[in-house]
């Protein structure tokens, strides 16, 4: 297992910030990247742990499940992406949110769990700065909607 934390504090309310990371249905403050084309397949509302998604990605598709959810502390998705080509495996990805307050708002980490399959040991150091630069993306795109 491979452990990624990021950062970064939100001059939001706790609340804020895990509203919009809770509404699955709606993640039009994250644009898309090479490693996020967007969330679908979205169960029907309210998100509660249980609720699946799907997001598609160059490199593969991630089917997403919500494990934890406790509004406004955490929220925690385990997200096994099946790479392209489907021989390459599967990264088993466990993501979590959590959003403690702070005196100017919040402070958000974000915590993502690789499990990488050993065929893929070669390249562990770019799937490791993907998913990293990633986390930093997300955050800096949940920072500047929720300061608006």
């Amino acid at each position: 297992m491979t452990t990624i934390e990021r950062h970064v504090e939100i001059a939001a309310a706790p609340e804020v910030v895990f509203d919009l990371v809770a509404d699955l249905h709606d993640y039009g403050w994250l644009p898309p990247s090479g490693d996020y084309d967007g969330t679908s397949e979205v169960s029907p509302p309210p998100v509660a742990v249980g609720t699946t998604y799907v997001e598609h990605s160059r490199a593969g598709v991630r089917r997403g499940v919500v494990i934890a959810l406790a509004r406004p502390d955490v929220i925690a998705f385990r997200q096994p992406m099946t790479l392209r080509p489907r021989a390459a495996g599967t990264i088993d990805a466990t993501v979590s949110m959590s959003i403690a307050a702070t005196a100017t708002g919040s402070r958000v980490t974000r915590t993502v769990e690789l499990g990488i399959p050993r065929r893929l040991a070669p390249a562990r150091s770019i799937i490791v700065g993907r998913y990293t630069t990633e986390s930093e993306r997300m955050l800096a795109a949940l920072k500047a909607h929720a300061e608006r």
